[in-house]
């Protein structure tokens, strides 16, 4: 037997496995959605586009599901089917996603930044027979632009949300227009692919991560999300976690306000208005609504909680949270393994600030040596992760050979320590990955476009920190001899390749080489401890002037 079937052979056993403890319930989205439409028909979702809001109850949301299944169905979608989306979160996303249940077809969510090139090579990729995208929205004109770089791939037609519908298109109020006769929903099987999303990491294209009905259900559904009354979803729909915000309410009875893009003066608003409980997302949306918050004198006292993740983050975070009366929490997943540490809001203040978490109701966590060799507790080492929401391997399954040890264990690429309580401390990252603001962007990607240019002879892409963001881009250029290179000409060149703006480096240096090791490796390590060093002594010196 080979290491593919291997791999495929333990995920069949660890979902059987999860199956026989309860995890999974053997039931698919559509199934869970139609039932969660009886049980819990007046639950009510709010969608805000900028001021604007729009209600819908749970039982209207599943009827428009409904209608738009069969419209798709009636353009010849099929169970298997991939749907592309690339929508913010608005209550066409959510209609849209249940519709996508509903034919048991699979849901490709695509974050909204992404550009001309990275959409081409995630529709040519994934074989997407649809794609869902507005006619145009904070100034980027998608439809137009899409009907154009698109025309070469297999995607069978845009649907278009909006008034300027290019002709080769469909209007979204064409494929509403219909009615449900002629339409059942397609029975299914739980472990079937239900979803397919694309992410960076070390490789020079984003990857698919695809997941089940069964997954999804689980990391949905868990009982650490019941009961915790009004949430605040302000994660863009094409994250996994966006993706699971616009569908939990639907599921599980769970009522939330939607933003369709972060304002943080607009969410402190909503926050009093809903009187919303809960709220999450990357550090960046925590320290900007607090600062929103006081300087528009928002009530935020029906705030309990507030959990983070997507970057690094502070005890001063945390700490902050608390001192504005609710609790704040660092929690740990990837779009492969979404959920592995959650925090109760009781939890210590030492345990929410100086942990990631502990171990969620099902998972498994191991710290291991570069051997797969368990260490000793408390030893720090590379995590590895298995449990009932874990990813059901790439689109591509060579990259499984890599990502998966022996036991059906996935490899984070992130390291850490696990004490004897189950509380995991995320210390360093090895998968050589940039994470601003909560994206994830591929080093590799942004050294291969930097190459493209002509007056670059050799580049390495690092993290440096950002006070707001977490990180940014920062590239080390070694230039061609006689040549010139301005962080205004790098900017125009990536725009030029179609990549979005958040891969762009954000500050440029000049070497005369690269530092790498014996095997020829750029010692990226290196060139964090430089840029880091740069920056505190820029910041140094600015103070020392505002002092004289």
């Amino acid at each position: 037997m080979n290491r593919a079937e291997t791999i495929r052979r333990e995920r069949a056993i660890l979902q059987a496995r999860w199956k026989e403890q309860g995890y999974y319930n053997g039931t698919t989205l559509s199934e869970a959605l139609t039932a969660a439409a009886r049980a819990f028909p007046d639950t009510p979702s709010f969608y805000y586009r900028n001021e604007a809001m729009i209600a819908r109850s749970n039982a209207d949301l599943f009827e428009e599901g409904l209608r738009v299944a069969a419209g798709l169905y009636s353009l010849g979608v099929r169970a298997g089917d991939v749907i592309a989306v690339q929508l913010p979160t608005w209550l066409e996303t959510a209609i849209i996603y249940q519709a996508i249940a509903h034919l048991g077809a699979i849901t490709l969510p695509i974050v909204s930044i992404y550009g001309d090139a990275e959409i081409s090579y995630i529709v040519q990729d994934s074989g997407a027979k649809f794609l869902f995208v507005p006619d145009a929205w904070r100034g980027r004109p998608y439809a137009a632009r899409y009907a154009e770089c698109l025309a070469d791939t297999r995607l069978e037609a845009l649907v278009v949300i909006g008034d300027a519908v290019p002709a080769s298109c469909i209007a979204w109020d064409d494929l509403v227009a219909g009615g449900t006769e002629g339409f059942t929903p397609a029975p299914g099987d739980p472990n079937a692919i239900a979803c397919l999303i694309y992410t960076s990491g070390t490789t020079s294209h984003p990857k698919g991560v695809q997941h089940t009905h069964n997954s999804l259900l689980w990391e949905w559904g868990r009982p650490t999300f019941a009961n915790r009354g009004m949430y605040l979803s302000n994660m863009p729909a094409g994250h996994i976690t966006g993706y699971g915000f616009v569908m939990r309410p639907s599921l599980y009875g769970a009522p939330q306000v939607f933003m369709d893009h972060w304002d943080p003066v607009l969410a402190a608003r909503l926050i009093e208005r809903h009187q919303i409980r809960c709220g999450g997302g990357t550090p960046t949306f925590l320290v900007t609504l607090l600062d929103a918050a006081q300087a528009h004198g928002a009530d935020m006292s029906s705030l309990t909680s507030f959990s983070m993740g997507g970057q690094g983050i502070t005890p001063e975070q945390v700490r902050m949270a608390d001192e504005r009366g609710f609790r704040g929490a660092r929690v740990y997943g990837s779009t492969e393994h979404p959920t592995v540490t959650l925090f109760d809001p009781d939890e210590t203040f030492q345990n929410r600030a100086f942990t990631d978490g502990q171990i969620d109701t099902g998972n498994e966590v191991r710290i291991v040596d570069d051997n797969d060799r368990d260490l000793p507790t408390g030893a720090e080492g590379n995590i590895l992760t298995r449990g009932p929401d874990l990813f059901a391997g790439y689109s591509n399954p060579e990259l499984d050979l890599e990502a998966f040890a022996p036991g059906g264990w996935f490899r984070t690429g992130d390291i850490g320590r696990l004490d004897g309580r189950g509380y995991l401390l995320i210390t360093d990252r090895k998968k050589d990955i940039i994470i601003r603001g909560g994206e994830n962007i591929s080093s590799t990607e942004v050294e291969a476009c930097l190459m493209q240019h002509p007056s670059v002879n050799d580049a390495a892409a690092v993290a440096m920190p950002d006070a707001i963001y977490g990180e940014k881009v920062c590239a080390f250029v070694v230039l061609e001899a006689g040549m010139h290179l301005t962080l205004a000409d790098a900017c125009a060149h990536f725009r030029n390749l179609g990549l979005s703006v958040q891969k762009t480096p954000e500050r440029l240096e000049f070497l005369d080489e690269l530092p790498r090791n014996a095997s020829g490796k750029v010692k990226k390590n290196e060139l964090r401890l430089r840029i880091s060093q740069t920056l505190v002594q820029t910041l140094a010196q600015t103070h020392g002037e505002n002092d004289v």
